[in-house]
């Protein structure tokens, strides 16, 4: 994996132009200073990771327990409201006991 991202590195060095009247402020070659810093082996430079976290800091099986269907439908679950849930909770499942519920609420007397 790291010699195929020193290749890119060194294919993107070789594209970007080197602008010799931006004298210590040159993209170009801050990137080719980078590059030369971070793979001093070349190809053989080898990339340890120091922890198995990302960005935000978890690890993988926490992203792996977030990302999990029983977890995202927890979320959507908590994302309704109130009404909503009692709803999909108190519904009839199929339209004959729509209708028969409706005809039911509708014949009982107002108080």
């Amino acid at each position: 994996m790291a010699a195929s991202r020193y290749r890119r590195f060194l294919r993107l060095c070789e594209e970007w132009p080197l602008d010799e009247t931006k004298r210590g402020r040159d993209l170009g070659a801050y990137l080719r200073q980078r590059v030369a810093q971070a793979f001093r082996e070349g190809e053989n430079t080898q990339y340890p990771r120091p922890r198995d976290t990302s960005f935000s800091g978890l690890s993988l099986e926490e992203y792996k327990l977030i990302l999990s269907t029983d977890t995202l439908d927890e979320f959507k679950e908590m994302d309704k409201g109130v009404w909503k849930k009692l709803q999909e909770r108190f519904a009839p499942r199929n339209p004959e006991e729509k209708h028969k519920a409706w005809a039911r609420a509708l014949s009982r007397p107002r108080t």
